[in-house]
């Protein structure tokens, strides 16, 4: 295993330049990055704490600065240091405004502006905790994404993902022998998703819950048969009301939310097309 110190610099919350470098050492094995995240580093003398941290624990380094003062005085101590100091955005700016032939703004923080789209999110996020686990059944039809799914498929932090993404996101669980609510068979905005999940791995997930909460009793949570049972129950209804049916088993949350988020968008496009 290769250990090694990252540096985030960032003039804003950090999370442009998190995302990219978590994303690119994703693609390496056997490496352990040690991170030292800098954010809302606007001043000179904000920048020399940076540097002075850099210094004491050397390694790459990976920023979003729009003030070419601040990227100069940073990429030049990177070169004394013979440190790799790696621009996140310089291109993708660049390639923009070349394109359209308009100069970037320079702002620090464009992106979490309080504006419309910020408390949209908010708005968001609102409702899905007061839409997780089947609460507050009767106002589904203001929900934009709906997701059913067994115990254990990760039904609210994909709702909680998608409600940051600015999605009003709603959960309900199925529990077999249980009725869903019959809202769900009513309404028509939402899209309605459904989840589903090998039973093995679904029993690994709830045994560890199980274990979590000191109740390891607890046999027809875990039961091999029951489990199938209801797993492919679920899977018939979602068949029978026509949902999508995305299947969780090696899916991390985020990829289970982009696969959401796309069926939304093609639904959107397919009701806009025939209108």
């Amino acid at each position: 295993m290769k250990d090694f110190h990252l540096h985030l610099v960032s003039d804003s919350t950090g999370e442009t330049v998190s995302s990219v470098a978590r994303a690119a050492i994703a693609q390496f094995e056997q490496v352990d990055a040690h991170e030292h995240i800098w954010s809302l580093v606007r001043s000179k003398g904000q920048l020399e704490k940076v540097i002075t941290g850099i210094q004491a624990n050397p390694g790459v380094v990976m920023y979003t600065l729009v003030d070419p003062n601040l990227r100069d005085i940073l990429k030049s101590e990177c070169l004394k240091l013979s440190l790799p100091c790696i621009p996140v955005l310089a291109q993708v700016l660049g390639e923009l405004s070349t394109y359209l032939g308009v100069e970037s703004s320079s702002v620090p923080g464009r992106q979490h502006e309080l504006d419309e789209k910020y408390f949209s999110r908010v708005n968001a996020v609102n409702f899905t905790l007061a839409h997780d686990d089947g609460q507050a059944t009767w106002d589904l039809q203001d929900a934009d994404i709906i997701i059913v799914g067994v115990s254990r498929t990760s039904k609210s932090p994909t709702c909680v993902y998608l409600a940051h993404r600015g999605f009003k996101a709603a959960n309900v669980p199925f529990v077999s022998g249980c009725p869903l609510p019959p809202e769900l068979e009513e309404i028509t905005k939402p899209l309605i998703v459904g989840l589903t999940i090998s039973p093995d791995r679904l029993i690994q997930i709830r045994k560890t819950r199980l274990q979590s909460l000191n109740n390891e009793n607890n046999f027809n949570y875990i039961d091999i048969e029951k489990v199938a049972a209801e797993v492919a129950e679920s899977r018939k209804y979602y068949q029978k009301n026509k949902w999508p049916i995305i299947d969780v088993t090696r899916r991390s949350v985020e990829e289970t939310a982009a696969n959401i988020i796309q069926f939304f968008h093609e639904r959107m496009d397919d009701q806009l097309s025939k209108r």
